[in-house]
């Protein structure tokens, strides 16, 4: 399970927390421009817009949990199990396998306007990545700075929403999660001016926070999405760099896992592996992990772009702590 979240303030920011009971030892990786990215029904592509991300590589392949490219898009996949549907292959479109979603996107589409047109054309094949992988059954929230989508691939073809407020977490599809917000109406970062339950008792206000009463604090998909929604609606910080990402940060921790929290089965809980935030104006791709709360960094711009070999970083999973005496 996961959230992801875009956020704006002079520049554009975007990424996600990835939910789950086991690490396929992800690393962050950098498709430079000159990479030959080859499909299995679609030409290879030779040059195309650079790229960065979290993805587990395999074979020399790159398969993206998310990312950003040089042109100031970005992507999230999560997880949509029991919704997502993917197809034969069908003459009228483009077709692609579902692991090849985000590097299309990434690698020819420099806005959300642009992805849109493409995700017209495409069909999405349930052909997986290898035997020993599993088709990733995911839906995906795509921003830019000026505007964020939820593409969902199902049975009746691919669903293409404007994403008002740039959040997107797992089931239900992104439709029902957008209407459950009209629940929340009288939520407010403000406190209550007036007594409307009880008309013969005096009830009053006993603490700060209390316009927030009455947001779910459970780690279901449904209540992650209120949740991160208000958080993030509301969130105010300066326009710097080091303010902008640290605060993006503590929206994502409002609805991280902790393990032993929910659990699955026998020893086995979900936790948040990993937490990340781009800024791909810039390049950045900033990441914690559940393991290492320190925020590390890798500039896509300080590596040869016009390569034709990935950039691969192994994430720095061990706790630092700063002993100050």
């Amino acid at each position: 399970m996961c959230t992801a979240v875009s956020y704006k303030t002079k520049d554009f920011y975007f990424g996600r927390n990835l939910d789950y009971e086991f690490s396929y030892h992800e690393e962050v990786v950098i498709t430079p421009r000159n990479f030959i990215l080859k499909f299995k029904k679609l030409k290879t592509i030779k040059e195309h817009f650079a790229f960065l991300g979290m993805a587990y590589v395999v074979d020399n392949y790159p398969l993206y949990y998310d990312g950003c490219n040089e042109k100031g898009l970005a992507i999230a996949g999560l997880n949509f199990v029991g919704n997502a549907c993917y197809h034969n292959v069908k003459k009228d479109k483009k077709n692609i396998a579902q692991y090849e979603f985000i590097p299309l996107i990434l690698a020819t589409c420099s806005s959300v306007k642009e992805a849109i047109n493409l995700i017209k054309e495409l069909n999405i094949l349930k052909t997986p990545f290898s035997k020993s992988l599993p088709v990733a059954k995911l839906h995906y929230l795509i921003s830019d700075k000026h505007q964020s989508i939820t593409v969902e691939p199902r049975e009746d073809g691919i669903k293409i929403y404007d994403n008002p407020v740039g959040v997107l977490t797992n089931n239900p599809p992104f439709d029902v999660q957008l209407f459950a917000l009209n629940n929340y109406l009288n939520v407010s970062n403000e406190d209550p001016l007036k007594n409307k339950f009880l008309k013969t008792y005096d009830i009053n206000i006993y603490s700060r926070g209390m316009g927030g009463i009455g947001l779910p604090g459970d780690l279901s998909s449904q209540s992650r999405f209120v949740k991160a929604s208000f958080v993030k609606m509301n969130a105010i910080s300066k326009d710097d760099e080091i303010s902008s990402v640290n605060q993006f940060f503590h929206i994502l921790h409002s609805v991280e896992q902790q393990r032993g929290v929910t659990k699955l089965e026998e020893n086995k809980y979900e936790i948040t592996i990993y937490s990340s935030c781009m800024n791909p104006k810039k390049g950045l791709y900033y990441y914690t992990t559940y393991n290492n709360h320190q925020i590390n960094v890798i500039n896509m711009f300080k590596t040869d772009l016009n390569s034709d070999t990935l950039f691969i970083y192994p994430l720095n999973d061990q706790e630092k702590i700063n002993f100050q005496n």
